[in-house]
């Protein structure tokens, strides 16, 4: 049996709850991280016994099938399918202005910046619904799955319930925790502000920034549904404090930046590699939601400029110039995304990475 469920926290044994919900060895979630983690990735976390995450973030349903299916071939292990399922604003003719006003001001200091890069125009952006990814997932018979930015409506829950799908839902705050339960969602993952990537908010535009060990206490002490904590997690003592505030879940994210399974290029881990603690904040330059990452030239010009628009157009107009990036091997001009807890950002596999957490766990108790 496992060394972290064979502890008790609060008078709970977490085998009765986690272990046996996901079918695995260890308590332990692999982050959907969309852009960085991979199927192999996923299929590697299940090797150690955790459960992995594939990101599907708002792909087509057809991508998000294809993602599925080639999981599937690498392991026979459960895994959860991880979706976006924020609100999508109305397009005004202030948007259209702004969005016009936005691509020609990035367009223009990309180039300055020597990365040629032609945005798309507003009405050549496709936003795909969750819904399509919804009836993909229970097509081909996910029963896992996980979501970020809001929470599902009343016949999706319905939908997936009786698929035998366990729902898990994202909050940044008690309020939304208790709007999770209250709308039947099974278990909650308590995102800490600390976490890399993008915030889970979806209740309010003002959300509390409240430190993750906070955050999950009071959420301990405002629901009954089980808890998955997420943000800070990088070594045995950590994840031991997690389970000490009441988390059951452990949800591990930016310890896996630079493993083998990474979408990550060599560069973007280098740089990663050399990151100091003073250069991670909070953006919302490149998507139009905040976002913990690594300050860098593009976030300084853009941070407090007028030229930031609401996710997901934002998230839309910036993605060829970041390819370009990417392409350039440009740093300065991509998102990556890291939380305030600083490692060595190993390049074992996402296996060994696991394995190793569990053991150093296991040593400090």
């Amino acid at each position: 049996m496992c060394s972290i469920c064979e502890i008790k926290n609060h008078s709970m044994q977490f085998k009765d709850t986690f272990c046996k919900i996901f079918n695995t060895t260890h308590p332990i979630i692999q982050a959907p991280m969309f852009g960085v983690s991979t199927p192999e990735m996923t299929a590697s976390a299940a090797k150690a016994g955790c459960l992995g995450s594939l990101a599907l973030a708002d792909l087509s349903a057809e991508k998000s099938v294809e993602l599925i299916q080639k999981t599937k071939k690498m392991t026979n292990q459960h895994f959860a399918v991880n979706i976006f399922v924020h609100q999508i604003p109305e397009i005004t003719d202030e948007l259209k202005l702004q969005y016009f006003k936005t691509k020609k001001f990035i367009e223009e200091f990309a180039q300055e910046n020597n990365i040629e890069t032609n945005l798309s125009n507003l009405e050549e952006i496709k936003i795909n619904s969750y819904h399509e990814q919804i009836d993909a997932a229970i097509s081909e018979n996910c029963k896992i799955l996980s979501f970020t930015f809001g929470n599902l409506d009343q016949q999706s829950i319905e939908k997936l319930k009786e698929n035998g799908t366990v729902l898990i839902g994202t909050c940044t705050s008690v309020e939304e925790a208790l709007e999770l339960e209250k709308s039947g969602i099974n278990i909650v993952c308590v995102q800490g502000i600390e976490a890399g990537g993008h915030r889970g908010s979806f209740v309010s535009k003002n959300i509390p920034q409240i430190g993750g060990f906070s955050l999950l206490s009071q959420v301990y002490d405002s629901v009954k549904v089980p808890l998955i904590y997420a943000g800070g997690i990088y070594n045995g003592k950590t994840l031991k404090a997690s389970q000490e505030l009441g988390a059951q879940g452990f949800q591990v994210g930016s310890l896996l930046l630079a493993s083998q399974e990474s979408a990550l290029q060599d560069f973007e881990k280098e740089r990663l590699k050399k990151v100091k603690e003073k250069e991670i904040v909070l953006t919302k330059s490149f998507s139009g939601r905040y976002a913990r990452g690594i300050r860098n030239k593009f976030i300084e010009h853009l941070e407090n400029s007028d030229y930031i628009l609401p996710y997901p157009y934002q998230n839309k107009l910036t993605g060829e110039m970041r390819r370009m990036a990417r392409t350039a091997k440009n740093a300065e001009f991509v998102n990556l995304w890291v939380g305030q807890s600083i490692v060595d950002y190993s390049e074992l596999s996402t296996q060994d990475i696991l394995e190793r957490l569990i053991k150093e766990y296991s040593e400090s108790i």
